[in-house]
């Protein structure tokens, strides 16, 4: 027999719901992540949060172990090159308005010889491996590494991300609800919707690169040290891509070409070559 009449009516019916659902998803994500905005009390920015700052501290005092282990766990403190590693971190952030953030810095020199990384947790946990810090030529190159993360520390970005993955991952969620039917489409949508996030943070991450660079040279500048260090360090991260295997802290990155345009404009602007 055919159809029954019925059946395109409940479905219609049923669609109209999930569409009702979906909305109800989206604008709860949209409200919520509105309404987590704070103004950084060192960049003045307003700026959509989804952590305390005592939530970044204890995620980033969490974490670090974790995260040393993985690059072959720490160099001890009293070794002269980590003592290098916090001497150079304290001098930028003390010398620099990056004193004026809610944390305490703490840097961390890693034992992996072979990784050239840097990286910070939320909250002021700064990390380098043995790796990157054995290619710096000087102490100003090693300011302008640690700026940068320290950059990142300040301008928040990690809690940022939280707030903005929130959001994607809401609003992925009521693309599936509202998509949702018997041959599988729902899947489908979420699944583009999820990809589609991927590329929105992926572009947020490269847009925190080089604002931690731009950051991190004010930082850098402040503390006494030559900005156009930096050019020395996009060097040495370009030379190391050559070699096969990109550095680990160009994982995520924009590429030392896009990196030196603008650290070149940012020497222009004040003066500096």
């Amino acid at each position: 027999m055919g159809e029954s009449l019925e059946a395109p009516r409940r479905r219609g019916f049923g669609c109209g719901v999930r569409v009702l659902i979906a909305l109800a998803i989206v604008g709860f994500a949209l409200f919520r992540y509105f309404s987590q905005t704070e103004v950084n009390p060192v960049t003045g920015e307003k700026q959509h949060i989804a952590l305390t700052t005592e939530q970044e501290v204890a995620i980033g005092l969490e974490s670090a172990p974790e995260m040393a282990a993985e690059m072959g766990g720490e160099v001890d403190p009293s070794e002269p090159k980590a003592q290098l590693v916090q001497r150079i971190g304290g001098k930028v952030v003390q010398g620099s308005d990056a004193s004026r953030s809610p944390y305490t810095y703490a840097f961390h020199l890693l034992r992996d010889p072979e990784t050239l990384n840097a990286f910070a947790l939320p909250g002021g946990q700064v990390f380098i491996t043995y790796g990157l810090l054995s290619k710096l030529e000087d102490e100003a190159q090693l300011a302008g590494v640690l700026g940068h993360e320290v950059g990142h520390v300040v301008n928040r970005h990690a809690a940022e991300h939280m707030a903005t993955g929130q959001l994607g991952q809401m609003i992925t969620m009521a693309t599936g609800v509202a998509a949702t039917d018997e041959e599988g489409r729902g899947q489908r949508a979420a699944m583009v919707a999820a990809m589609v996030n991927q590329m929105v943070q992926l572009k947020y991450s490269r847009g925190d690169e080089l604002e931690a660079d731009r950051v991190g040279m004010d930082y850098m500048t402040q503390a006494g040290y030559d900005p156009a260090a930096m050019l020395g360090v996009m060097r040495i991260l370009s030379e190391a891509s050559q070699g096969g295997r990109s550095p680990e802290i160009l994982s995520t990155h924009p590429y030392p070409e896009q990196r030196i345009e603008a650290i070149q404009k940012y020497l222009a602007a004040r003066g500096t070559k």
